[in-house]
């Protein structure tokens, strides 16, 4: 059991004996034994037993605020040791990138400063399972990106539980994705991409940073939107996926703006659109995938994550570094160099926000017939 669930459980045991201690007490009386009693709520005491027993009751008033006290204690004193936010993917990618700005600016709030530890795998499973795993003592979170929304409906037997095995601690960055290609290749607009699509008689290939990941969802989205004949490639995150495309071993891919900008903007890579509704001010050439395919709007987003036990006062601890960290200018514009947008958010809306895309994630998973089984 760990350190937080102890002292609640000492709470409510001291807590409930004070209750009992305190009920309504009426006046003694002397039995037919001889013996003088008293009632204790619906119980009756002799009265030199009551004596001792209501001697408790300032007692128990005391070692119950001494619990709340040790609980406040541990909260003022967090963190104890090293804060550690687990990244679902490779080193290299867009929820990489993004931890490790906020572990910078985190680590000005935590004394002990902040751990990126990167465990990729299972299309994010192995990375939440780490921290589903660990203890729930603010010490250990997720960065989520949609992945983490996306794998339980992947999977028949679904390895967690967003709602009953985790808690949202704020929203951290959202942005559109881009679909881009090799800087060799044939294809300048996205269009061409689509009508080549159609045509078949070759499997255009497409890469993404894991099944189930946010670029091979809009992957999807754009084949079954778009009729066109796509093969998906999946990697173990966005470093090696972008490698591949750079080096022209794969036709497109879908991609976070933190991911895919380095080679857009050194030529490696020619940006043809982007999954938002609105085009990106440093993508001028890329149009709004809405343009051919109306109602396309998919959003890459990063979700501090923590055990769905961890203390609310903990959480509110990390939600309040949170925000300051994403109302700092430098951070801002760090996020924004790699393409992605400050987007705080209370751990209420950020709960409501991952739920939301679980369920409408599911539908497309259900209609694409995807599966990790």
């Amino acid at each position: 059991m760990d350190r937080n669930r102890f002292l609640k459980l000492i709470c409510f045991k001291i807590g409930f004996g004070a209750i009992i201690c305190l009920v309504g007490i009426r006046p003694a009386f002397t039995n037919p034994l001889g013996i003088r009693t008293m009632s204790l709520g619906k119980l009756t005491l002799p009265l030199s037993r009551l004596r001792r027993t209501t001697l408790m009751a300032p007692l128990c008033g005391l070692l119950l605020g001494a619990a709340f006290q040790a609980q406040a204690a541990t909260t003022d004193s967090y963190p104890e040791r090293p804060v550690t936010i687990v990244v679902s993917f490779s080193p290299g990618g867009g929820v990489d990138g993004v931890a490790r700005i906020l572990g910078t600016a985190l680590a000005k709030s935590f004394k002990h400063g902040v751990v990126i530890e990167n465990k990729p795998g299972g299309g994010g499973v192995i990375g939440a399972q780490a921290v589903v795993r660990a203890p729930a003592d603010g010490h250990t979170f997720l960065l989520a990106d949609p992945a983490f929304a996306v794998t339980p409906s992947l999977m028949a037997k679904a390895p967690y539980d967003i709602d009953k095995d985790f808690k949202a601690v704020s929203t951290i960055t959202t942005s559109p994705l881009v679909l881009s290609v090799p800087v060799a290749s044939p294809f300048k607009t996205v269009v061409e991409l689509q009508e080549a699509g159609r045509k078949g008689g070759k499997d255009y290939t497409y890469s993404s940073a894991g099944i189930g990941t946010s670029p091979h969802m809009s992957g999807e989205l754009f084949r079954l939107r778009g009729k066109g004949n796509f093969v998906h490639v999946p990697y173990r995150g966005s470093g090696p996926a972008m490698a591949d495309l750079v080096a022209g071993n794969i036709d497109f891919s879908f991609s976070t703006m933190a991911a895919s900008l380095p080679f857009i903007r050194d030529g490696r890579l020619r940006a043809l659109a982007t999954t938002g509704s609105e085009p990106v001010a440093e993508l001028k050439d890329a149009v709004p995938l809405a343009a051919s395919l109306p109602g396309f709007d998919v959003r890459f987003w990063t979700t501090l994550m923590a055990r769905s036990s961890t203390p609310p006062e903990l959480v509110k601890k990390v939600n309040d570094a949170v925000r300051v960290a994403l109302e700092s200018d430098e951070v801002r514009r760090a996020l924004r160099n790699i393409g992605e947008t400050a987007t705080y958010m209370s751990p209420e809306k950020s709960g409501d926000f991952v739920l939301g895309e679980y369920k409408r994630w599911g539908e497309v998973v259900k209609d694409a017939k995807i599966s990790l089984n």
